[in-house]
């Protein structure tokens, strides 16, 4: 076996995202229809969700929605699949049962899918199987050490993202910041010290470094509860302004504390600007959101399936980043301009930070290993659990 897995960068352009309704989830752990009808390719796309369910806002919701789209465009069958538990045996029972069922083509969204493809992927090497931040890192700790021909692996450069988010509160106007992590896994470490750096630099720029602080803290798990909400009131009533909440379901808890205390969150993963002002009623609480092009990644990769071009990706952990610097919306990791509410920094401003990013003006730490240096004041409390 190999020694080192393979790590590619995808310079394709992104294929613009394409978001439809979601359907109901299964209530048995089983499958459900996606209500795709079956089409005469011999492909057929089947999704595993993670701990997470297909209306999570967030990583299940949006694979979801971007196989659904891709089935109903191409009239290829698809169904879901909800493990029955958190556990990898779970999620290998969820995959056993769509393989079962005669689905080819498995999309899996997030890191816990490792252990579960690192125990099938040699066993079932007919079928493909695309995962979504799956690190070299995840799959060593899963015990692979080379990537099989069936399987394609895809990471995102979060640090550029959380940079994005970070500079751009700074320069509309925000002094008082925290980050919201999950579990300290290196995506959510990437997105906040990248906050944390582009927090940073736009102090720098705007000469008021001493006033700039961040509260940081990972909360242990990627769900809300009284406890980390405790917390988040705790900084938003001692004058924190706005909140990267970055993982999961953690989300929950930095929006019921921002809409205690007027304040404002930003949103991570996907544009969460939408469902976090209606599920709180309260318009413009969340001021943008870190992505990564997540839908982007699974229609692409799936055309290329279809299309007999798997060997553009067979045994590869591909690191997706930035691809244009004259069209931000092409890039895998960015800020949504859709639905863009900032003033003081504007989409002219995003789209000039974005080519100074590309053409590496700006350049982005990706050690993930401590905490950047900063000249505006960083504090880093014990994880909430």
């Amino acid at each position: 076996m190999k020694k080192k897995l393979l790590s590619v960068l995808l310079v394709a352009a992104m294929v613009s995202s394409v978001f439809v309704g979601c359907g109901s989830s299964s209530s048995d752990g089983n499958s459900s229809d996606a209500t795709a009808t079956e089409g005469d390719s011999e492909y057929r796309i089947a999704m595993i969700t993670d701990s997470g369910d297909i209306t999570d806002q967030s990583f299940n919701q949006t694979t979801f929605e971007a196989c659904e789209a891709f089935s109903k465009e191409t009239g290829a069958d698809f169904q879901y699949f909800k493990p029955t538990a958190n556990t990898d045996d779970d999620r290998i029972a969820a995959f056993e049962n769509a393989v079962a069922e005669g689905y080819n083509v498995v999309v899996c969204p997030g890191y816990l899918f490792a252990a579960m493809i690192a125990e099938v992927a040699d066993d079932y090497p007919e079928v493909t199987i695309i995962a979504l931040d799956c690190s070299e890192g995840d799959f060593a700790d899963a015990g692979m050490t080379e990537i099989p021909e069936n399987v394609c692996a895809f990471t995102y450069q979060e640090e550029l993202a959380g940079y994005m988010a970070g500079y751009a509160a700074v320069k509309e106007g925000y002094t008082k910041l925290g980050f919201l992590g999950g579990i300290a896994v290196p995506a959510v470490i990437r997105y906040g010290y990248g906050f944390v750096e582009g927090c940073n630099e736009a102090a720098v720029e705007l000469g008021n470094e001493s006033d700039v602080e961040v509260n940081y803290v990972y909360g242990g798990q990627f769900q809300g509860d009284e406890a980390i909400t405790a917390t988040m009131d705790s900084w938003y009533s001692n004058g924190t302004e706005v909140v990267f909440a970055c993982g999961g379901g953690i989300f929950t808890s930095a929006c019921e504390a921002a809409v205690k205390a007027d304040g404002k969150v930003i949103g991570v993963d996907v544009d969460q600007s939408a469902t976090i002002d209606t599920q709180y009623d309260s318009e413009g609480l969340c001021i943008t959101s870190a992505m990564k092009g997540l839908a982007a990644t699974v229609e692409a990769t799936l055309t290329d399936v279809f299309a007999g071009k798997w060997s553009d990706h067979a045994g590869q952990i591909q690191n997706l980043g930035l691809v244009s610097g004259t069209d931000a919306s092409l890039n895998y990791v960015q800020l949504p301009t859709d639905t863009w509410t900032m003033q003081n920094f504007t989409v002219d401003d995003y789209n000039t930070l974005v080519a100074s990013m590309y053409d590496g003006t700006i350049k982005v730490d990706v050690d993930i290993e401590k905490m950047p240096e900063t000249s505006i004041k960083v504090t880093e409390y014990d994880n909430i659990h």
